[in-house]
């Protein structure tokens, strides 16, 4: 059977991606979460893809993280409970459709199902991939309310960073998190209090491809 051969591209550019991501965010807005449509969507398709390129996997493995990890937060247009696996059915429906290898698919899915640090484990070089790139996205544009008094603790951990890198040493076998923080915002201690288990989860992720992931905040080590 011939199969087509799906290009991240193609995903950007699909009517449908785009109208359950717009749905999806404009769900996260009314419940008062921080951006999860495009924007996040393309950083950490880049970061994903770089993690994969640089530690030797193929170009055609780099595109298909790229495509599950554009799609990874599709599902919030379901709900945000359960987001990882609506997404991971919404992107196979998707891709069956479009006419992609099942095999290319099975990476894709398995990987955005368990995306999630609630339940999800890594089970494959794009599953990690995708953890780490996803994880490291916390920056001050993510978040959409302007009222500074009404900020929730996600609100103010996400306005306080200034900045965030993603740095990939194949090297030296590290990846390493960057951020800038303006502790007058939210102390280091907030970030801890909702990111530990999205960190652990990235700490796992890349020891299962052979490297250490590193945070630093404000020059000091912190993992």
């Amino acid at each position: 059977m011939n199969h087509t051969t799906i290009s991240f591209d193609t995903i950007k550019q699909n009517e449908e991606v785009t109208a359950y991501m717009t749905a999806g965010d404009q769900v996260l807005e009314a419940m008062g979460y921080t951006e999860h449509a495009f924007v996040h969507g393309r950083i950490v398709a880049n970061w994903a893809s770089e993690i994969i390129s640089a530690f030797g996997y193929s170009d055609r493995e780099a595109e298909l993280v790229k495509i599950a990890a554009y799609l990874h937060d599709i599902g919030n247009v379901v709900n945000r409970e359960g987001h990882a696996q609506s997404s991971a059915i919404i992107a196979f429906t998707l891709l069956t459709r479009l006419g992609m290898d099942p095999k290319e698919i099975s990476q894709i899915i398995s990987s955005i199902g368990n995306h999630d640090e609630g339940n999800g484990q890594i089970i494959s070089p794009l599953s990690a991939a995708l953890a780490i790139a996803d994880k490291s996205d916390v920056r001050r544009s993510r978040v959409r309310n302007q009222d500074p008094i009404t900020f929730d603790i996600h609100d103010r951990v996400n306005y306080a960073v200034e900045k965030s890198e993603l740095i990939v040493d194949a090297t030296k076998k590290t990846v390493t998190l960057y951020l800038t923080i303006d502790t007058a915002i939210a102390p280091k201690i907030e970030y801890f209090e909702i990111f530990l288990g999205r960190m652990m989860m990235c700490r796992k992720a890349a020891d299962s491809l052979g490297a250490t992931f590193l945070l630093f905040m404000n020059q000091t080590q912190m993992l």
